[in-house]
């Protein structure tokens, strides 16, 4: 159904049950389903979260400046994203880390043309540090680098299987969206993903589909059609 998609994750989905550090069991169930659909055909990049790690706007008020938080935020998914690419690398599929601003020898420096190659000879693209900017979140940036590469998704992994009128998690009386648009994401203020990568979405007409990643087999049914979790378009 598709040829290239993007992949958010969140930060806290790599720390397992926890959702803090690293969790060896959660990176290699990714990395098989995302190494099983790279082999199938599909061009996928991943953005992935800091939050496990550290994100810079819940350390405001706790001696952290927000701009310095922000910047290790973004060097917090840098760390995710080299430890999801050598599992993804134990499935016999190339897998480059790229990061926003300069970061040689550690990952490569995110240039559009250069990581397209990796996805048009089979690789993934893992591609971190956010925008690069502070005041963005990494939602953010996976709408841009969504937008960038011509993905025709944009698929956010989460550990509900969409979205919601409120926390499903708070509230047992939420219900759910099959589809809804952008519009009506930002205007009632759904919290899945923030309001700037909305309004990019909008505007690039990327379509989301929000879905439950921690549920095997769900990246791989998405790909080939299958309904699954919440889409939210123009």
């Amino acid at each position: 159904m598709y040829k290239r998609v993007l992949l958010k994750l969140s930060g806290e989905s790599l720390g397992g049950s926890s959702a803090k550090g690293l969790d060896t069991a959660t990176l290699a169930a990714y990395a098989s389903e995302i190494a099983a659909a790279a082999k199938s055909g599909l061009q996928i990049a991943v953005v992935n979260g800091g939050g496990n790690i550290f994100r810079g706007l819940q350390g405001v008020g706790k001696g952290f400046d927000r701009v310095d938080g922000d910047k290790m935020g973004m060097l917090a998914t840098v760390i995710n994203s080299l430890a999801l690419s050598m599992f993804i690398k134990e499935q016999g599929v190339e897998a480059e880390v790229f990061t926003a601003t300069p970061m040689e020898p550690i990952a490569n420096y995110y240039m559009r043309d250069k990581a397209v190659a990796v996805l048009e000879r089979g690789g993934v693209v893992l591609v971190s540090g956010g925008t690069g900017n502070p005041f963005f979140t990494t939602d953010s940036g996976a709408a841009l680098r969504a937008l960038e590469i011509k993905a025709d998704v944009l698929l956010k992994g989460t550990r509900v299987d969409g979205v919601y009128t409120a926390d499903p998690e708070k509230d047992p009386t939420a219900a759910k969206y099959e589809e809804l648009s952008f519009d009506t994401a930002i205007s009632n203020n759904l919290k899945v993903m923030d309001q700037t990568a909305f309004a990019l979405c909008r505007e690039g007409n990327m379509p989301i589909i929000v879905f439950d990643m921690n549920q095997k087999g769900n990246l791989t049914k998405l790909v080939k059609g299958e309904k699954l979790g919440t889409l939210v378009h123009v």
